[in-house]
């Protein structure tokens, strides 16, 4: 089942009303014996997002690591030293006190294509730790086509449903990841991507 490709015929994702996500389509019916499953939400606060969350999860942890990254933080970058360098520990310090094997589902959004590429291992070596078995990091990914789109906002309409309320403008500033990156980056390398028109992919990656 993992490891795999599809590409949906309705997928895309513009801007405005609320199309299917088949990516979260998957998900939910994957965790379906799941009856109280522990999500762990990294993106701005979008209260319609919340609600479905809390309706549905036993337990919601938040934190932003998105808005950050988009501002370009100063206190994200050591510049001490001739190369800048990128201090993964101060993001991932704005996480909650999270227990490891604690946490059934993580949603990222788009925050992969906002890190620089030498921080993504990390980044998800260290949710890879905080995922019970069988738990899923759900993330949107551009394609490379995609050169824009830093500051897009995305919520749920419904759990298996997503709405972008703005497409970003700015351009991206890091090469985008492929399938292939992921799954070398992913310790299991059980990933699976769902294509969309929009020049985004829903990728979900399980432990």
């Amino acid at each position: 089942m993992l490891g795999t490709t599809a590409r949906s015929s309705s997928g895309a994702l513009p801007q405005g009303g609320p199309l299917p996500s088949f990516g979260l389509q998957w998900l939910w019916q994957y965790l379906e014996d799941v009856r109280y499953p522990q999500v762990l939400e990294c993106g701005p606060l979008r209260s319609v997002t919340v609600r479905i969350l809390l309706a549905r999860c036993g337990k919601l942890y938040r934190a932003d690591l998105v808005s950050p990254l988009e501002r370009q933080e100063p206190a994200l970058w050591d510049r001490s030293r001739k190369a800048p360098l990128f201090r993964t520990e101060v993001l991932l310090a704005e996480l909650p006190s999270l227990s490891s094997a604690s946490v059934s589902v993580i949603l990222c959004w788009q925050l992969l294509d906002l890190l620089p590429r030498d921080a993504v291992s990390d980044v998800l070596l260290f949710f890879h730790r905080l995922l019970e078995p069988g738990g899923v990091i759900f993330c949107l990914l551009r394609e490379p086509r995609l050169e824009k789109g830093i500051e897009s906002a995305w919520r749920m309409e419904s759990l298996t449903t997503l709405v972008r309320e703005h497409e970003g403008s700015k351009p991206f500033v890091y090469p985008a990841l492929s399938n292939r990156d992921i799954e070398r980056l992913i310790p299991t390398g059980s990933v699976k991507t769902f294509l969309t028109r929009s020049g985004w992919r829903e990728v979900l990656a399980v432990k």
